[in-house]
């Protein structure tokens, strides 16, 4: 049985604020508390009423919402609602449960709803939530559209120039997107993913075979570098492998 959440809406825009408590008032696990029209507004609000979750835009005047995100006390949460997509990023390094992209719909909605359900029921049993402290996927941008890519399915990404190939488990065509290998390792979770040489990052949970100082992967052989070895040795060694 679900447990209640307790919720505020933050737009500036009033279709905005009317579309998403149409949709709060048919979810019967979350308990709407108050419509703000700014963060400034909210902000007032929860300083006597906290509440566990805000459906929060981000571009608002005075005070935006990933401005706001920082500013909330620790044990509230927040699903950004926003159209525009070039904040998906900022959103994820805030902690944010998920990112709705307008126009969205109930069933992505419900799905985001969920997701903070299952936070706060951890939160509530006592459980480490593992959505807080390793991310799930990152929206990248390919082909003029953001797409949403499941760490989990991640082999490794391979950096050519100024752009990365994303290899996918069961893809036997590689994700391409434009950005530099740099600045993509600085946004992975370091238990996750680690750099083994200067155009290859890896998927530690999908190595399966290590041979002569190189990495297979889908039958794809990665060099480790001189530069980046010690670092994949004491991965190596902390987990109990044989690396002769």
């Amino acid at each position: 049985m679900s447990i209640k959440v307790t919720c505020i809406i933050v737009d500036d825009e009033p279709m905005a604020l009317n579309l998403v408590e149409s949709y709060v008032e048919k979810t019967p696990f979350l308990e709407l508390k108050k419509k703000c029209s700014s963060a400034i507004e909210a902000m007032e609000f929860i300083k006597t009423t906290p509440v566990d979750l805000l459906f929060l835009d981000i571009q608002m005047p005075d005070l935006t919402g990933i401005e706001f995100s920082k500013m909330l006390p620790k044990e509230s949460r927040v699903i950004f609602t926003t159209a525009f997509d070039q904040y998906a990023l900022e959103g994820f390094k805030v902690e944010a449960l998920d990112y709705l992209l307008k126009p969205f719909d109930y069933a992505e909605f419900l799905s985001a709803a969920n997701k903070a359900s299952t936070w706060f029921s951890l939160i509530k049993d006592k459980q480490e939530p593992v959505i807080s402290n390793e991310k799930e996927f990152l929206f990248v941008k390919s082909e003029y559209k953001q797409l949403r890519i499941k760490l989990a399915d991640v082999l490794y990404f391979e950096g050519l120039k100024d752009y990365i190939k994303i290899w996918l488990k069961d893809n036997p065509k590689p994700v391409l997107t434009l950005m530099s290998l740099k600045s993509l390792e600085e946004e992975l979770p370091e238990s996750q993913f680690m750099r083994v040489h200067r155009s290859f990052i890896v998927s530690l949970k999908n190595i399966k075979v290590i041979e002569r100082s190189q990495i297979i992967i889908n039958k794809q052989r990665i060099t480790i570098s001189d530069h980046y070895k010690p670092k994949f040795l004491e991965f190596i060694n902390r987990n109990s492998l044989n690396f002769n």
